[in-house]
């Protein structure tokens, strides 16, 4: 079998007709029953290259692992994780810190003090607290990790000798950075980067993360650092390589899979989706979004390739024909 093809879109307002909050105070208990087995089970993305190939690659693994599937791009965390919540989606990927600020947020208003951090281990604590009482069950990480980064040229860091963020701090060099307007005040950015690195940050020029025009920024000389993440594809196309962030100002964005407990908790299905752990690594991320952003393959086939050659599925290039979206239920 092969995983299904996204649904439309067009879905997307009767799915939402009830997210508006999840499972009410009085029904939770019901949520932490015994974990589902849904046959049938809907992979949420969020509309992005490596949400959709994660996605891709989960569909895959609950297909051979017997399950039929179908894929949902909803792109609004807002409306993905209420649906996630009520069961109209029954698998997400998610970011273990950016999750876990997000359901904080969600459960105790917006400024509430940040429970990602830097440790994975109390990261993941603090995020399975706040999706256990909501129907959630958050599934072991692997070594997947999407998290802020920051790159310089291969020139810049082979003239000054440079591999850290320490590295560069030291040297004393005034830097400007090229990244999304909110770094001026954010603790991981700007702010960080001097107190933390005693990197002299002389501005922010405001350019987006990791997009086309901040990297063309550094590249030209025009700024000297620029913030994008761990999964970037591109870095070599413009000539640029990550240093490494040997102080851990970033949070643990380590990826995982988030599951509606009583549709998809079973062991069969935590089983079938934690086979991805085993081999996804950053680089191995990295890599399939390149595929993708860079090479215009179809992410269906780059994660189908990319199961097959790590051993996680049968190369089945002339089996049965992909399975239609199933009826609502």
């Amino acid at each position: 079998m092969r995983a299904s093809r996204p649904v439309a879109l067009g879905l997307l307002a009767a799915l939402c007709a009830g997210c508006a909050a999840g499972p009410s105070l009085e029904d939770r208990d019901a949520v932490t029953g015994r974990p589902g087995d849904g046959r049938r089970l809907t992979v949420g993305s969020a509309g992005f290259t490596e949400s959709d190939l994660l996605a891709r690659m989960y569909a895959l693994l609950l297909e051979e692992a017997g399950h039929r599937t179908r894929i949902l791009t909803v792109t609004n965390r807002e409306l993905y994780e209420p649906a996630l919540e009520n069961g109209q989606i029954d698998v997400v990927p998610e970011y273990a810190a950016t999750f876990a600020d997000w359901l904080n947020a969600k459960a105790n208003g917006p400024d509430a003090p940040t429970v990602g951090s830097p440790d994975p281990a109390a990261t993941m604590k603090a995020l399975r607290a706040l999706a256990g009482p909501r129907g959630l069950t958050v599934l072991d990480p692997g070594r997947a990790v999407d998290q802020n980064a920051f790159a310089v040229t291969a020139a810049f860091a082979a003239e000054q000798g440079l591999k850290t963020l320490s590295d560069l701090g030291a040297t004393g060099l005034p830097v400007r950075l090229a990244a999304g307007d909110e770094c001026v005040r954010r603790p991981y950015c700007a702010p960080g980067l001097r107190e933390v690195y005693g990197i002299d940050v002389t501005a922010v020029d405001p350019k987006g993360v990791g997009t086309t025009q901040a990297k063309q920024a550094v590249q030209s000389g025009r700024d000297q650092l620029v913030l994008t993440t761990t999964t970037d594809a591109t870095l070599d196309d413009f000539g640029l390589v990550l240093l490494a962030d040997d102080k851990r100002l970033q949070n643990a964005d380590l990826v995982v899979p988030v599951v509606n407990r009583a549709r998809a908790g079973s062991e069969g299905v935590v089983r079938a989706l934690d086979l991805l752990n085993t081999v996804l690594t950053t680089a191995d991320l990295a890599n399939l979004n390149e595929q993708v952003d860079s090479w215009r393959r179809l992410p269906e086939d780059v994660a189908r390739n990319y199961l097959v050659r790590k051993g996680l599925l049968a190369d089945r290039r002339h089996g049965a024909p992909p399975t239609g979206p199933f009826p609502a239920r």
